[in-house]
């Protein structure tokens, strides 16, 4: 995993000014930079850490259509067909197939969970169908039988998030994008509620033009400048296996369990049932607006206090450009996998697909997923400081469909028509009386 103790791979020097600044090296980012960079527009991206050091290289790598929010789905097939060439464009085989994903279900009750989305995908001309025990078999082998039905897109795909989002930032780095690592943005300069700068730790840099995609730290940022962004923080803890028997190419969930085949053979597992959620006084202050998500989900959702809860609620919430802040203390999440959630994931392997009992897990690691109320990303401009982007709260869905959120903030930035209905992403929808809809659960 990419963390704090990584050697820094772009520590460009820091400019007095760029035409737009990108806070956060993570896929939204970097995918920014890129559409950006084609236009010749001067961009400079910082990270308090490393790029794909948080959430963007410890995600699934799934990069699925299926289950998707209706709002989200044209975009992310628009990011399917960008991901089709995205190795030849970088010039980086990212480990990108598609190879299909796989809804597994045990009844008629877990499958009918799936008829929204049935219900509409087909409109969009998209592949998914379901499946019977029989044709599960058909694609899935070492099966139980345990699962009776299924959801099955063939067109969807994985890739390597390990090696993805730094292949981008190689290739915006010859593009003339300046990417510095290790580089927190405190806060934003503003005149007459206009952007005209970012405070760094090293220093101001001059611009007219902001991006904020900090992911689990983007509402901390944002609350400098005196934005309320309703963020919640979740821990999900991932494994992978050592090399194993084919027992499906793609991307699969069910009885609990997901895995993804991975480049190397193996595969990536994860537990989609238990995810933990540390607190902060924030998350209490914001109480009301996850009450609706918390009561969907309170299931998988565990309350965990943690060794550092002091440091959570004790720390101060604002601060001036001159300090050090959160962002400079924690330069990449990097959090303990759950102990229990490996645990599981063993136990459900075993006694669902006993192909992978006897495979050793050779790896484990957990990431922080930025989640909102409703549980869809925010990508939008901001109405209270005008020349500020927000790009977050993909809610773990932020890798597959991250290339044409790029493409889209790269447009809404230089003033052009993203393509996209985005009035489901508004950020305003946090403040303005609207009743939020809630979107698939992360």
């Amino acid at each position: 995993m990419i963390s704090a103790q990584c050697p820094i791979q772009f520590n460009d020097v820091l400019p007095t000014s760029a035409d737009v600044v990108i806070i956060g090296a993570g896929i939204i980012g970097i995918t920014t930079a890129w559409f950006l960079a084609k236009q010749g527009i001067k961009v400079l991206v910082c990270d308090k850490g490393r790029v794909a050091g948080e959430q963007s290289s410890r995600n699934w790598g799934w990069i699925r259509q299926q289950g998707r929010d209706e709002a989200e789905l044209p975009i992310m097939m628009e990011s399917m067909a960008l991901w089709e060439n995205l190795s030849n464009d970088i010039g980086v085989d990212i480990g990108f197939k598609r190879e299909g994903s796989l809804y597994l279900c045990e009844s008629e009750a877990e499958l009918a969970h799936h008829d929204h989305f049935l219900s509409f995908s087909k409109q969009y001309g998209l592949d998914s169908s379901r499946l019977n025990s029989k044709e599960i078999k058909s694609l899935l082998t070492g099966s139980q039988g345990r699962w009776r039905h299924a959801v099955h897109t063939p067109s969807d795909a994985r890739a390597e998030p390990s090696l993805t989002v730094p292949a981008i930032a190689e290739a915006c780095f010859r593009q003339g994008v300046i990417i510095k690592e290790a580089c927190a943005v405190r806060q934003l300069s503003t005149t007459n509620g206009h952007v005209d700068g970012v405070y760094t730790e090293y220093g101001l840099v001059k611009c007219s033009t902001v991006l904020c995609c900090g992911g689990a730290w983007s509402s901390d940022l944002l609350y400098q400048n005196g934005l309320d962004l309703p963020q919640l923080s979740v821990k999900a803890s991932v494994a992978r296996t050592e090399k194993s028997p084919l027992i499906f190419n793609g991307n699969a969930a069910g009885s609990g369990l997901a895995f993804r085949r991975r480049m190397d053979g193996g595969y990536t597992i994860a537990m989609t049932d238990f995810l933990e959620v540390f607190p902060t006084a924030q998350s209490f202050r914001q109480f009301g607006a996850f009450l609706p998500l918390l009561r969907v989900a309170h299931k998988k959702l565990k309350i965990r206090m943690g060794t550092d809860w002091k440091e959570r609620f004790l720390s101060p919430r604002k601060w001036t450009k001159d300090d050090i802040t959160i962002f400079e203390k924690n330069r990449v999440l990097n959090p303990v996998p759950s102990n229990y959630s490996l645990q599981r994931m063993k136990k459900v392997l075993n006694d669902r697909l006993p192909e992978l009992s006897n495979i050793a897990i050779i790896q484990s690691w957990a990431g922080v997923i930025d989640t909102t109320p409703d549980a869809v990303p925010v990508m939008d401009r901001s109405e209270a400081i005008k020349g500020l982007f927000i790009a977050t709260g993909f809610s773990g869905h932020g890798f597959g469909i991250g290339p044409a959120a790029g493409k889209i903030m790269a447009a809404l930035i230089q003033g052009n028509d993203s393509g996209h209905d985005l009035s489901r992403f508004r950020f305003s929808r946090f403040s303005d009386g609207s009743r939020l809809k809630l979107g698939p659960s992360i």
